[in-house]
């Protein structure tokens, strides 16, 4: 090496707003100080922190929209609004008053949505566990039953017989569409011959009738020909039941999947641009559902209603987390970290989401790679491992979305309470919608048993025993003091 050659080491900051493989990054992290015209502090001051709000025009806006992308498109739906993504007695009133009908699927979700008076001939039953009871009881309220598996229909075909009326089910199937992992464990699968099998049973049986076919084939679908593949096979089977003459079904249901405008983890792209639009997933689906029940027009008869079970594309941007910072500390790489009020007890969806974090009040200085943690005493709690944000202060606010679809159903009562639950009406009123949790809200369901209460004495340095058969209630236990001992 020549002496030329060196160059003085030196020192450059780092320049943001440059050009980088991820694009243009932002100078300054996005703010969010209202959420509907409230202001979060407002919020946060006569409701606490951490917090839920839901947005009641944002959830009405996206329904209305799913919908119209069908209509438009010469298919009426029926959307089952989907219990288990967000099944807030607030939120689900909101999309029946908007026509949506109820998906459940367990006893939990069945009587619930009857508890908020959606007649059973407006719900549609999903779902591997059906008990014998709750199975009865939707069949004599009209509800509409997909079959899981061949128990669950000898169990429906052996109560029709009882009741001495015929049981309508339809029958939930799982394929290969060559676009997503098929989810076999879920229904009567139509490679190995599974489905005709059940088709032949409903068909040979004096007790079941016929109504439907039901598929669902995953989760956070990114491809609209998955659904165009779906629905082509739903279509040719259900021509090839109805070839008979005799039998014709009501419905197919594709159930949901849909996805939402949030970030999964491991995604390059940002999810504006990976995630296509909802008018996309209408156009593969109901061009190939047109096309698929046009044989039904051909013989002068009416086409099925198309059954939808869209849950997080129509709840998930309508709900945001509003978190506070109780902690700060550096990483031992120099990053910072801040602890929040609010982690995966709360955000379930944490795990496989990178949620966008918004600041409530104006930045103070640059970003750095900032980890977000949770108050837990775990290890797993981590909200972001790593997001752009400024210098924070204890008591700052930051607004976490979209975590409407699947957080409030799946989050964990551990170690923490649960916060409430609001909503902001259209006339920025706002109402809460699940109160937040205290002592006496967890202890409710508790029973302590007189023989294993304890006697705690009011003298100092002694214990009284635990009281019971076996204890004697007079006994007391010297307690040693925690400290240093003298040495003699």
């Amino acid at each position: 090496m020549h002496a030329n050659d060196w160059d003085a080491p030196s020192i450059r900051p780092l320049e943001f707003n440059r050009l980088n493989k991820f694009g243009q990054r932002r100078a300054r992290p996005e703010t969010q100080d209202a959420i509907d015209g409230v202001a979060v502090e407002a919020l946060v001051e006569r409701f606490g922190s951490p917090l839920f709000v839901t947005s009641e025009d944002r959830l009405r806006s996206n329904v209305r929209r799913l919908r119209q992308a069908f209509v438009s498109r010469g298919v009426d739906p029926i959307h089952g609004w989907s219990y288990k993504t967000n099944y807030n007695a607030a939120v689900c009133s909101v999309l029946h008053q908007e026509g949506s009908w109820a998906e459940v699927v367990s006893r939990f979700e069945y009587e619930k949505a009857r508890r908020l008076g959606v007649p059973g001939e407006r719900i549609l039953f999903n779902g591997p566990h059906k008990p014998r009871a709750i199975l009865e009881r939707a069949l004599a309220e009209g509800a509409h039953l997909h079959v899981d598996h061949f128990d669950e229909l000898a169990t429906i075909e052996d109560i029709a017989r009882c009741r001495g009326v015929p049981a309508a089910v339809a029958l939930r199937l799982n394929f290969d569409t060559s676009f997503t992992e098929t989810w076999s464990r879920f229904g009567f699968n139509l490679e190995s011959g599974q489905a005709r099998e059940a088709i032949a049973r409903v068909e040979a049986s004096p007790h079941l009738t016929l109504m439907g076919l039901h598929s669902h084939i995953g989760t956070f679908i990114l491809d609209p020909r998955a659904y165009a593949a779906q629905v082509k096979t739903l279509c040719d089977l259900m021509q090839e039941v109805e070839a008979d003459g005799q039998t014709r079904l009501a419905y197919l249901d594709i159930g949901g999947g849909l996805p939402s405008r949030n970030a999964l983890q491991g995604t390059y792209l940002p999810p504006e641009q990976a995630v296509p639009d909802l008018e996309d997933y209408a156009e593969a689906i109901c061009t190939a559902f047109l096309a698929g029940t046009a044989y039904r027009l051909d013989q002068g008869e009416e086409r099925p209603r198309l059954i939808l079970e869209s849950g997080r594309a129509v709840v998930d941007d309508a709900q945001v987390l509003i978190a506070s910072v109780v902690g700060r500390k550096e990483l031992p790489d120099g990053n910072p970290a801040v602890i929040l009020d609010a982690g995966v007890n709360l955000l379930f969806t944490a795990f496989w989401y990178n949620h966008q974090v918004r600041l409530a009040s104006p930045p103070r200085g640059e970003p750095r790679a900032t980890a977000l943690y949770g108050p837990l005493c775990m290890n797993i709690d981590v909200v972001r491992r790593s997001v752009q944000l400024p210098p924070l202060a204890l008591g700052d606010r930051l607004v976490i979305s979209p975590v409407g679809a699947y957080n409030t159903t799946q989050w964990l009562q551990f170690i923490e309470y649960r916060p409430a639950v609001v909503m902001v009406h259209g006339d920025q009123e706002v109402s809460v919608i699940r109160r937040a949790e205290d002592l006496d809200t967890l202890c409710a369901h508790e029973h302590l048993p007189d023989r294993l209460r304890c006697n705690w004495s009011d003298e100092p340095g002694l214990i009284g025993a635990v009281t019971g058969a076996q204890h004697d209630p007079a006994q007391l236990y010297p307690i040693e003091p925690i400290g240093l001992r003298a040495v003699s």
